[in-house]
């Protein structure tokens, strides 16, 4: 990298401080944007300031937002007796993509976890009872990942929830459509076994 001048550098070195982007990436990245337009690159340095100043918390779902309530929050349509709490607002986008829900969600900001010190208090988990205790919800769908931190989270809101008026379900997990069994790894394939269900 030495034989880029500095302000060159200074952009590969920032653009590797995000995630999935190494230093050839990087490289790439910038010696394409060199080669764009000055109009596109002020629109993309725009853009990315723009959202940095007016993108915040949806105040009932924690998800992004650049109004008080988020879209899926504001819409009529969305059921709001269902509420499927999810970690971060990307697990929301997939679920949205796969167009098989309906309600609204609460999106946890995290994940339990003691060893890197994040404890119930330092999650989501607070504002979820609170939206629960305000009535309205008939069901709590936990859809956390099945990693040790999610399923560990999952129990903790299962038997905080326990006793409250909500049903609480939690996603299925197995073996993937199209996935061959010959390449599940012996976890997934022994949630899937313990999953089963009539046909």
């Amino acid at each position: 990298m030495r034989h880029y001048p500095s302000s060159v550098k200074r952009v590969i070195v920032n653009m590797t401080r995000l995630p999935g982007i190494g230093e050839k990436t990087a490289e790439r990245l910038v010696t394409h944007m060199l080669c764009m337009p000055q109009k596109d690159i002020e629109a993309l340095a725009e853009s990315i300031l723009e959202m940095k100043h007016s993108v915040r918390l949806c105040s009932l779902c924690h998800s992004l937002s650049d109004t008080d309530l988020c879209a899926i929050c504001r819409d009529p349509s969305r059921d709001g007796g269902v509420i499927c709490v999810v970690e971060q607002p990307a697990d929301m986008a997939a679920i949205e993509k796969s167009g098989a829900y309906t309600g609204r969600y609460h999106i946890l900001q995290g994940v339990l976890s003691p060893i890197c010190g994040v404890g119930p208090n330092d999650i989501r988990i607070k504002e979820l009872l609170e939206r629960i205790g305000k009535g309205g919800i008939r069901e709590v769908v936990l859809a956390t990942s099945t990693g040790v931190e999610g399923e560990a989270t999952a129990s903790y809101l299962a038997e905080r929830l326990r006793g409250l008026p909500v049903k609480t379900t939690r996603i299925a997990s197995g073996v993937p459509m199209g996935g061959d069994l010959k390449y599940v790894d012996p976890v997934t394939l022994k949630r899937a076994m313990d999953t089963r269900h009539g046909v």
